[in-house]
């Protein structure tokens, strides 16, 4: 008999004795696959371990197609609220979380990106709830003084540098610092963002990143590096990541590169071998 995957929801209908809502949200199957849910159910002997994963080529862009397809669907759901969102750096964004999520690094369903392409003027900063499949917040964000002025050009991952760091991170606890409540970051790539608790690279909440001061100097003001927030935003977003969400901090031909922007093994962990 043939191997039935949760992953085949439709399948499933067909041989429970409880229906299952169709279509199940885009998330719920993440959540199914990559919480603990990723063994099939099997009427016949299992597969030995050593059994080969059929290999997914890339397209010609690069992109593992299958996985394209199904984080495509998931950004089109997610409809006006998700205005301003690229899909390049969505997909980017997703594809880091599904890895991070597969390595238990993420355990929130929860993931915040920055798009550092748009100026400071623009809302360049969502909180998804994945979970949901929805956006939670869009707001501004400031870059680091020493990044650039309207524009965030320059990044490091050098102590004392005053400059925005490029890549993903997790959340972690709140404390109570000089900017009020603050929320700690712990860096995950190496050599780009990887010296953020040494940094003391925190989201907190600052009256420079607000669209009065925007109207009066024509850009935000700037932080030592960290994603400051407005006043009126920062604590329901710390609230919304702290704990486990992912965050992700995005800027093209900035010379980033990453072990969690790798498609094959994000799809491997969104679809598993047949």
């Amino acid at each position: 008999m043939r191997r039935i995957y949760l992953s085949d929801h439709m399948a499933l209908s067909r041989i429970s004795r409880r229906r299952w809502p169709l279509p199940l949200p885009f998330f719920t199957l993440i959540t199914l696959l990559l919480v603990g849910c990723r063994q099939p159910v099997t009427t016949q002997a299992p597969v030995s371990a050593s059994a080969s994963r059929p290999v997914v080529l890339p397209d010609s862009a690069g992109h593992v197609p299958r996985l394209d397809a199904q984080l495509r669907q998931h950004y089109r759901a997610l409809g006006d609220a998700a205005q301003g969102l690229r899909f390049a750096v969505f997909e980017q964004a997703m594809t880091g979380y599904l890895n991070l999520r597969q390595q238990g690094l993420v355990p929130r369903q929860r993931l915040a990106i920055v798009d550092f392409d748009l100026p400071s003027t623009e809302k360049r900063l969502w909180v998804l709830d994945v979970s949901a499949n929805q956006v939670l917040y869009r707001t501004l964000v400031a870059h680091g003084n020493q990044s650039g002025q309207l524009q965030a050009s320059h990044f490091s991952n050098t102590v004392n540098s005053h400059m925005s760091s490029l890549g993903f991170y997790v959340a972690g606890e709140t404390y109570v610092g000089k900017h009020g409540r603050s929320l700690r970051l712990s860096g995950l790539d190496e050599g780009f963002n990887s010296n953020a608790a040494a940094r003391a690279i925190v989201v907190h909440g600052a009256d420079y990143v607000s669209e009065n001061f925007i109207k009066q100097t024509g850009r935000l003001g700037r932080s030592q590096g960290c994603p400051a927030l407005p006043l009126d935003l920062y604590e329901p977003i710390i609230d919304s990541l702290k704990g486990g969400a992912g965050l992700f901090m995005h800027k093209s031909e900035a010379g980033y590169s990453s072990p969690y922007l790798d498609e094959q093994k994000a799809s491997a962990a969104y679809f598993p071998a047949a």
